[in-house]
Parts: C-alpha cells; structure tokens; sequence
C-alpha cells in the first residue's frame, strides 16, 4: 500500500510518501521520498493576516508537484492537512479551492489540538517505559503543541499560538508566554519523572548537533548551551558555523527558545528526539482508517 501525507505547516510544506508492507502481522512504514518546499506562509498571514499573491503562486505550484509526485508513485491513499498559517489567513478557504481546481488535492484545514493528535499517531510512547510520564512537544512556525500522557493515556492537550515564524515578526506578547507558562506549571505534574518527546525540523537539528546517539535522550542542558551560543550569533555565523539553509537558521534559535522554556516550566531534565512528525503521524492515521483499526 502506498500512502502520502502533506502537511502545509506555517514555515514549510512537506510530501511524505511511505510504502506499507506487513511484515510479521505488523505495518512496516517504509520511506519512499519526502519533499520539503520552504513556503513560509506565516511571515504573510502572522503581519498581513492572509496569503500573498506570490506565496499564493506558491502554494498553488508546490500542489501540482505534490500532486504529480503523487502519481509517480501510484499513491492510493493521502489526507493533506494545513495548520495554524492557513487557518489564520482569511484568503485559506480560497486558496483550498484553487488548489482542488488546479491540482485535485484537497486540503483540510485542522486545529491545533488535532495537529497535536497527530503527532501521537506515531505510537513512538508504545516502545518507552511506562514507569515515566510524557510530554510531546511539537514546535512549528505558527504555533505550539502540547500533550501530556501518563498511564498510556492523554491527561491533557493544547496548542498555543507560539511558533517560530510569529517570533520571527515579534508577533508573541508576554502574556503569550505568561499563559503558556501557567498552563504547564498548571496540567504538567505526575508522581512519575516526566520526560520532552520533542517534533519538529529544528529540535531534529539541535538533535543532530548534540551528536546524541539515536534512542538516547538529549539533556536540558545542552539545548540551554546550544541555545546561548546559537542565539549570539548573526544568521549569516550560523549558516556559516553549523552549515544552515537560511530558512533554518534564521528560526533554529526561536525554536530552541520555546522548547527551553516549555522544559524549564514543566521541570523536565531530558528530552527523545524519534525523527516524528505531524506528516508522519498523517500517514499512520491513514493507514489505520484503511486497515479499519480505526
């Protein structure tokens, strides 16, 4: 079975195409390509509140190369989802026409608690040890996830309107922060120790500096030093020092910001980084609708 995923995020919009083969009575999810257009819609709906014509365009075209990507690959099933960017853009709903008359993809716009479900999909909490409680952290340009699980159940949920490109514009008040701050110190408590699950491109790149091995946690810690050093320097030195895209650097310090602060205000001293994703926990999603597991 060959599934796609797309996510419009507010920074980014990406094609995921996973083959899934059953090996040993369970789905195998095989990559088969992922495509990242860096689109940015948040730095027009976050100042302007709506779309631009030349972000329109390329929405629009980024669609068709989805789509034909999609035939390529002979994809028989996708859901494509946009976030916190388009739900805020008061063109969105006419740009979703467009892209369904252009390209026959149909997008659907989702809420933030719904994105944040999304990145559960993954199951990766399934293979950690139920002798901790956990706290998913999926930072994104327009907006931050939370959900916190114990027991193997979800206790609590939220998005809030902090992400990296509004950051980025000056867009986050200090009551943004004091609200955030509140609701973890409020929600994120457990008689167990509480470990960050952390998604998203930037906390996979502060990942991939820390030269942590794969399944081991990355210390608070480090992501407080690497955020100093990151956040001292011009995005020009940090394109330069860590070998950056612009659209990377610029964000990286952001990002670390919110994950630090979310970690200091929940008491948390490590954090996984399982590569996961909302276009990852898309294509789980589809998968168990297809099968009926869901």
């Amino acid at each position: 079975m060959i599934i796609a995923a797309i996510d419009i995020g507010s920074n980014a919009a990406r094609l995921l195409i996973n083959e899934v083969k059953i090996q040993h009575g369970k789905p195998e999810f095989i990559k088969l390509n992922l495509l990242r257009i860096p689109l940015r819609l948040g730095m027009d709906v976050f100042t302007l509140g709506k779309i631009g014509e030349e972000r329109e365009k390329m929405v629009i075209d980024s669609m068709k190369i989805f789509s034909d990507l999609m035939k390529i690959y002979k994809v028989e099933h996708y859901r494509a989802c946009a976030t916190s960017a388009m739900r805020d853009a008061e063109n969105g709903t006419e740009i979703i026409k467009i892209v369904k008359e252009t390209s026959d993809i149909d997008i659907e716009i989702i809420s933030g608690d719904e994105e944040a479900t999304l990145v559960y999909e993954n199951h990766v909490a399934e293979g950690l040890d139920t002798d901790f409680a956990y706290l998913y952290v999926d930072v994104g340009g327009g907006s931050t996830e939370l959900t916190f699980y114990e027991n193997g159940k979800m206790v609590y949920e939220r998005s809030f309107n902090i992400g990296t490109i509004r950051l980025l514009n000056d867009l986050v008040s200090e009551d943004n922060w004091k609200e955030m701050k509140e609701e973890i110190r409020k929600n994120i408590n457990s008689k167990r120790p509480i470990v960050a699950i952390g998604s998203g491109g930037n906390i996979n790149k502060a990942f991939s500096m820390s030269k942590t091995k794969d399944g081991k946690p990355m210390s608070a810690t480090y992501l407080k030093k690497i955020y100093k050093d990151i956040n001292a320097l011009t995005v020009d030195e940090r394109m330069s020092l860590y070998n950056l895209r612009q659209d990377r650097a610029d964000v990286l310090a952001h990002a670390l910001r919110i994950f630090n602060n979310v970690m200091t205000w929940s008491e948390i001293t490590r954090i996984f980084v399982p590569k996961i994703s909302v276009a990852d926990g898309l294509i789980h999603n589809i998968y168990e609708r297809v099968s009926g597991k869901k």
